[in-house]
């Protein structure tokens, strides 16, 4: 059963580093999608946050003193 020649163990390495390299590629572009939806979830976080600070008239100093005071007390109970 011939299968044809065989490939050399330089073949067989530069073939595995064209595999990582394009992997490596994938993975950074996996992780660019990533942090982009990272962002988009945190914007309309903060966007549900804000829209809540204009319905009760907060500004953002008050809000941030409002979160410590809570936090504080969490802490100490």
């Amino acid at each position: 059963m011939a299968r044809g020649p065989r490939k050399s163990i330089e073949e067989k390495i530069e073939a595995k580093m064209e595999l990582i390299s394009a992997l490596e590629t994938r993975l950074e572009s996996e992780r660019r999608e990533l942090d982009e939806m990272v962002r988009e979830k945190r914007l309309k976080e903060l966007e549900t946050v804000s829209d809540l600070m204009d319905e009760c008239g907060l500004e953002a100093g008050e809000v941030a003193d409002i979160l410590r005071e809570y936090m504080s007390e969490r802490v100490t109970a």
